[in-house]
């Protein structure tokens, strides 16, 4: 995409929405949810950008990749697991069945990696050798590959709080979800993360690590939904230089948000305190990644839409009037 267009794009970002008439909203920290009430749920994935359980600013046309992204993981794996997905009104609206979402999210770890207080990595620095009830061995270096992919579930933290990892034991010990709910839905995150791994390195990636997260129809039945394997729930490295970095100790070359993440902790935030404005460079750059992330994978250029989303997303669900958008 042309640099010139993406920084243009920076006048455009879409950070919160209004559009009451479609349902009930319900904010996270990405995406806007508004329930209907037949039983559908639009899902406008915003530019917003969280890291450390934290709303950052905005990425231009980082929604938009999300969206497209996840909604080709979605019709990929409409065969290893059932999702929410019905259509594609906008590029950055998805609409979806409703359901009640688990209060846990399903994590797939293949490396020893990562900079957050809930990564692997950080534990095992500190001498810790048993994580989310799993063993590991000692005299692992950062960013080695496990034996083999390991499932440590976190607990949802509200918007702005933090999620805590837990075993399976203390996650259904502490009564928020059913053994039988959890057990579901840990085998559904081990399938698809066998299968994201096998298309990654396809593509020349390595799938280090993911997040799923899973919802209960009203039937009673566990499906996917948010999203998969996108560069905010996942982090994909280059196997091409893979080996020859780690055996350097250089950190892998990555596309995921690990790129804002590690700008971040250079300038002194780990997640807590007033936190730093990021620059237009950095975010142009960090968009630049997310849109390599999305053609490297899906094999297929992006192709953004560039009217003004506070117009279009409006126009396209078919409201009588634009309703007032916020950057």
């Amino acid at each position: 995409m042309d640099p010139e267009a993406l920084r243009a794009a920076l006048r455009t970002t879409l950070e919160a929405t209004h559009l009451g008439a479609l349902g009930k909203k319900y904010e996270g920290k990405v995406r806007d949810n508004y329930s209907t009430e037949d039983g559908r749920r639009f899902i406008v994935t915003t530019d917003r950008i969280s890291a450390f359980d934290r709303v950052l600013g905005t990425l231009p046309l980082k929604g938009q990749v999300l969206n497209l992204l996840a909604a080709h993981w979605f019709e990929a794996t409409r065969d290893i697991a059932p999702n929410h997905m019905l259509s594609l009104p906008d590029p950055n609206v998805l609409l979806a069945r409703e359901c009640e979402p688990l209060p846990v999210e399903m994590v797939v770890r293949a490396h020893v990696t990562g900079v957050t207080s809930t990564s692997i990595w950080t534990h095992y620095a500190r001498g810790e050798r048993v994580f989310c009830g799993h063993r590991l061995p000692d005299g692992l270096r950062k960013n080695e590959r496990l034996p083999a992919p390991i499932l440590t579930p976190s607990t949802k933290a509200a918007k702005g709080g933090h999620d805590v990892s837990a075993s399976r034991e203390e996650i259904i010990a502490s009564g928020v979800v059913s053994e039988r709910d959890f057990d579901a839905a840990a085998e559904i995150a081990m399938r698809l993360f066998a299968f994201g791994q096998k298309r990654c390195e396809e593509r020349g990636l390595i799938l280090v690590d993911t997040k799923y997260e899973l919802g209960k129809t009203p039937s009673g039945e566990i499906i996917v939904i948010d999203e998969i394997h996108t560069p905010d729930s996942s982090r994909f490295w280059f196997a091409s230089t893979y080996a020859e970095r780690f055996a350097r100790g250089e950190e892998p070359e990555s596309f995921d948000k690990e790129y804002v993440r590690r700008w971040l902790a250079g300038v002194g935030f780990t997640g807590d305190g007033p936190i730093p404005p990021i620059p237009d460079d950095v975010r142009v750059e960090a968009a630049r990644r997310y849109i390599e992330a999305f053609e490297t994978i899906t094999g297929a250029a992006f192709v953004p839409d560039l009217e003004d989303p506070a117009t279009r997303i409006p126009r396209r669900l078919g409201l009588s009037a634009p309703q007032e958008q916020t950057r």
